[in-house]
């Protein structure tokens, strides 16, 4: 399903099978989730993707040819960090999801919205072939990125998070496996979500112009809202951090300085390492994490975009070739 240029539907096209290149694997696509980022993409809000482009940046797959990490026959899974440069100061000072000349799988390289792809072998991650392929593809990316979300909030015993999605349903499973408390904000009126928060087990369920029954030691900002930055300030107890964990957000407005005042302050989330994907794997295999998810075939990948778009996904939407 091949992405040809903003405002225009994913396009059903029959390609040549990618060759790997030095250091790549070629993996057949058994599952593949759909994200967030991958509508940024569509919508033109992330700027100079490669085009054309195939999408897909959570993908499961089977290795089809002997590498030299994996053998053929191996499932992988392959993440939004598609490769770093390792030669920066980022990359030299360990922290390659800064890097200076990154490579992102389903943005700058093509991604998993097909049958067949190719991926660097380095940055790729072993899975089980007990589990079912595509309840393993939401945590590539709404789980690995969403675990280096909660790592930056520290050791905070109480949680809100804004935005109650793909990536919050996996979190809170981690954050109370972890003893933590969470606190769940969602759209006005939405009480179906609030609903779905508590029975997930959050302490608290309101909407995000609530205040929570108590300040928070931190909140996390799942949703692409720059209005929620304010609200979720307010929300904090002293010494409160608020993290941003989208690559993308509208404009903050400005706010009192009394709100950030008393040692909070406002971190951003960018892009993961692979030390966040190996620590958050091993916890999710502890947990073990449920995901949330619902299937499409590869060929209704406009569908899934769709609903996910206007909020119908209680989960990740995955793409099944």
């Amino acid at each position: 399903m091949v992405f040809e240029g903003v405002g225009i539907p994913l396009k059903e096209c029959d390609l040549p099978a990618p060759e790997p290149k030095k250091g790549q694997i070629k993996v057949r696509v058994l599952a593949c989730g759909v994200c967030r980022t991958d509508l940024h993409i569509i919508d033109g809000e992330l700027k100079n993707p490669k085009l054309p482009l195939i999408l897909g940046h959570q993908i499961v797959g089977e290795v089809l040819q002997d590498g030299q990490r994996f053998k053929k026959g191996d499932r992988v899974g392959i993440p939004w960090l598609g490769k770093s440069c390792g030669q920066c100061p980022h990359c030299k000072k360990d922290c390659e999801n800064l890097c200076d000349d990154p490579i992102f799988t389903g943005y700058t390289q093509n991604g998993g919205y097909a049958e067949i792809c190719v991926a660097e072998e380095a940055f790729s991650f072993p899975l089980s072939k007990d589990a079912e392929p595509a309840s393993q593809a939401p945590l590539l990316c709404a789980g690995m990125i969403g675990y280096r979300s909660l790592k930056m909030a520290g050791k905070a015993k109480s949680v809100g998070f804004y935005g109650f999605g793909a990536a919050a349903r996996l979190l809170i499973q981690v954050a109370l496996y972890q003893g933590r408390e969470v606190y769940a904000f969602t759209r006005e009126g939405d009480t179906k979500t609030q609903e779905e928060a508590r029975a997930l087990g959050a302490t608290w369920a309101g909407s995000s112009k609530e205040m929570p029954p108590k300040l928070l030691d931190a909140a996390i900002i799942f949703a692409p809202v720059g209005e929620l930055v304010p609200l979720a300030l307010k929300a904090l107890d002293k010494g409160g951090k608020v993290v941003c964990g989208g690559i993308h957000m509208s404009d903050i407005p400005s706010f009192p300085y009394a709100l950030l005042w008393e040692e909070r302050s406002i971190q951003s989330v960018a892009n993961l390492t692979r030390k966040d994907g190996e620590e958050f794997l091993k916890l999710a295999a502890e947990i073990p994490i449920k995901p949330i998810y619902q299937t499409y075939p590869l060929s209704e990948a406009n569908r899934a975009l769709s609903d996910l778009k206007k909020g119908k996904l209680s989960g990740t939407a995955v793409l099944i070739p």
